[in-house]
């Protein structure tokens, strides 16, 4: 047996163990390294990052990859020190190395034949710009790329997502809208010319926003200006790849989906379509009074705290404290339920990028209705404390249920 078989053979006895659990992340992380495509390349961190999870290089302080990286390797190990330990050779991660090697069971190295031409890096065409602040820029329509999201999960778990009780009603009687959670932001000239800097108040969320803003507090209409300028969060960006998919196979057809920014959403929109948010718990604009005049949970201080309105305990993220690669704990929130005209709502938000990201994840995975005890078409709120660093969620456990 060549090498190239070896790692075919080892690749699907990793897959039928199903050592990779839930992570839908570590699934496309592992399917990318062991395309045939990609073996003997010299993949870099930035290949990974665009490649498998659709995210910029250049985003500061995201440690995604290493972290994903580090979650496969602790995989690998623990099969071959448990149901794979009767293997000939095992597939390893080599330390900051961004590839699989295949490993003779005596730790004797296997060659492993260089790809040809035909492995040049590939790029999704749906790459995104983003600015410091971790924010993707929205320069026109949300559809134009929300469809070019491509689909790495196996059809068959799509379709088993789609038909588990969370899903259920979603694009059957009506067209499904996926309102994408952003926010508004505007300039600062600092008394020059040209924008200095862009800000974010949460209290101004429209050009007609800030024009009232401004006359009540004239000293800054020289300084602030309108650049007609929305954002999404990196992590709603990275969670609408996820959901995508899922809802085409729920509608079924790709003319009964469309994408929509909550800043852009009117109240008339939420009565005619099945609605499916992704987001910030802070991006719900219109959706909030329909989500949380029916919700266990109230909005604290901030939007980065909600607090148990029967217990009077309060969550609170720390993801937007966090800095760099250091752990960060965040809140995940996903509810679903039947609006007032009839259609459904599902509802899946975050206080920060890993609680939407999770939730997404969590949202697309056949399973989580069971773990959760929905009932088809029954209303269902879960609050999930999401553990991470950086950008990329760890763990995930549910803290709050109610059916």
């Amino acid at each position: 047996m060549d090498a190239a078989d070896a790692i075919a053979e080892q690749v699907a006895q990793i897959r039928k163990a199903r050592v990779l659990g839930r992570s839908h992340g570590l699934e496309r992380l592992f399917d990318y390294l062991a395309d045939p495509a990609n073996r003997g390349r010299s993949l870099r961190e930035a290949d990974v990052a665009l490649d498998v999870f659709g995210r910029t290089p250049d985003l500061s302080g995201d440690a995604s990859v290493r972290v994903y990286i580090h979650r496969l390797r602790r995989k690998l190990e623990a099969f071959y020190a448990g149901p794979g330990a009767g293997q000939p050779c095992r597939l390893t991660i080599p330390v900051g190395q961004y590839r699989l090697d295949l490993v003779a069971a005596e730790d004797g190295e296997v060659s492993i034949p260089p790809s040809g031409p035909s492995a040049a890096p590939r790029r999704p065409s749906w790459l995104i710009s983003a600015f410091a602040a971790g924010a993707v820029v929205l320069a026109g329509n949300v559809a134009a790329w929300a469809w070019l999201v491509r689909s790495t999960a196996p059809a068959r778990q799509l379709a088993l997502a789609a038909a588990s009780p969370l899903w259920a009603g979603i694009g059957r009687d009506r067209p499904v809208l996926v309102v994408v959670g952003d926010y508004y932001i505007f300039g600062d000239t600092e008394g020059g010319a040209e924008p200095r800097r862009m800000i974010r108040a949460f209290e101004v969320n429209s050009p007609a926003d800030l024009d009232a803003w401004l006359r009540d507090n004239p000293r800054f209409q020289n300084r602030y200006i309108d650049l007609d300028t929305y954002y999404t969060p990196v992590g709603a960006t990275v969670a609408l790849s996820e959901i995508m998919p899922l809802v085409r196979q729920a509608a079924g057809r790709a003319d009964r989906v469309r994408v929509v920014t909550a800043s852009r959403l009117t109240p008339d929109m939420l009565k005619a379509s099945d609605i499916v948010y992704v987001g910030y718990l802070s991006g719900l604009r219109v959706l909030q009074p329909p989500v949380f005049e029916r919700s266990r949970f109230a909005v604290g201080a901030t939007y980065d705290e909600l607090v148990d309105r029967e217990t009077g305990e309060t969550y609170v993220s720390g993801a937007g404290k966090a800095q760099g690669d250091r752990p960060n704990r965040d809140y995940g929130y996903l509810a679903a339920f039947t609006g007032a005209a009839g259609n459904r709502f599902l509802i899946l938000a975050g206080a920060r990028d890993i609680g939407v990201i999770q939730t997404a994840e969590l949202a697309a995975d056949p399973g989580t209705a069971a773990a959760l005890g929905v009932a088809s078409g029954r209303p269902v709120e879960a609050l999930y404390e999401v553990d991470g660093v950086g950008r990329a969620a760890l763990e995930a456990r549910p803290v709050v249920v109610v059916r």
